[in-house]
């Protein structure tokens, strides 16, 4: 080992890094329809079309058990409009999940619709790209041997970090492709409940808890606005080239942690900001 490979292994986490931060920014503005070229939506919606006809079952169910609950002797339903109040409400289910595919694509296309303004007003993720500044490379490159074997263990360790971050982050974004595909497929179910209005508070926590997901990918774009203002001018401090390369790391790593942490706590944020 060498300077030189010093040198290379922190570029190579930060290669790491920036490329994980690219698929990130551009997953974040992706649907669920483009994602990996539709592969994964193609089953989705396989499965979806398939809770269909059990959604249509659990609407007859739901709509039993409140029919039975509030008409015990079914004078109540004499009434017209108390008749009307019911078949709306069951049109109503049945409308939700015949077409509840459409329903949560116009959800994701306006919540996506936010979150592609505030990414187009960031103007890229290029500034919050990272790179070894030249004077800490230079100071690398002149240390002598002896000298060098602790830069071998503070970038070993540095380089170790950013990697695990970088995989924690993107899998994260991940995570919230996988929750996307999951509130679509299933969707049929939740949305049944509306036949009933002892259930209905199933159905209202369902779609406020899948706009909550559709908006976590705004919480994502600020965090990576914030992490940008942050790395853009990093702090350079003079001194041993093990003191600088360990204080440079030590910035980079903080901000790091401060983007994962707020990318990690997104649905968290979305929940305490929004009541979603």
């Amino acid at each position: 080992m060498n300077q030189n490979w010093i040198v290379e292994n922190l570029n190579n986490a930060f290669s790491t890094w920036n490329g994980k931060l690219t698929e990130l920014w551009g997953l974040v503005t992706t649907s669920p329809q483009t994602f990996k070229g539709g592969a994964v939506w193609g089953v989705m919606q396989s499965l979806h079309n398939a809770m269909i006809g059990i959604g249509y079952a659990l609407i007859v169910l739901f709509f039993a058990i409140s029919l039975f609950k509030n008409t015990a002797n079914f004078h109540e339903l004499k009434r017209p409009e108390a008749a009307v109040h019911y078949l709306i409400r069951f049109v109503t289910a049945k409308t939700l999940v015949g077409y509840g595919m459409d329903i949560m694509l116009n959800i994701f296309s306006i919540c996506n619709g936010v979150v592609s303004d505030m990414a187009a007003g960031m103007g890229g993720i290029s500034q919050a790209m990272v790179a070894l500044p030249g004077e800490v490379q230079s100071a690398i490159e002149n240390v002598g041997f002896l000298a060098s074997i602790p830069l071998w263990l503070v970038t070993i360790l540095g380089s170790l970090f950013i990697t695990v971050l970088s995989f924690v982050m993107i899998l994260t974004v991940y995570g919230r492709f996988f929750r996307l595909y999951m509130y679509t497929a299933l969707a049929p179910l939740p949305l049944a409940s509306f036949a009933g209005e002892s259930t209905q508070s199933v159905g209202i926590s369902f779609i406020k808890s899948y706009v909550g997901v559709c908006l976590e990918g705004a919480v994502i774009v600020l965090a990576c606005v914030i992490y940008a203002a942050f790395v853009s001018t990093p702090t350079v401090s003079g001194g041993e080239a093990t003191t600088m390369v360990w204080s440079y790391l030590t910035e980079i790593i903080f901000n790091m942690l401060v983007l994962v942490g707020l990318i990690k706590g997104s649905d968290r944020i979305i929940h305490e900001m929004m009541g979603l």
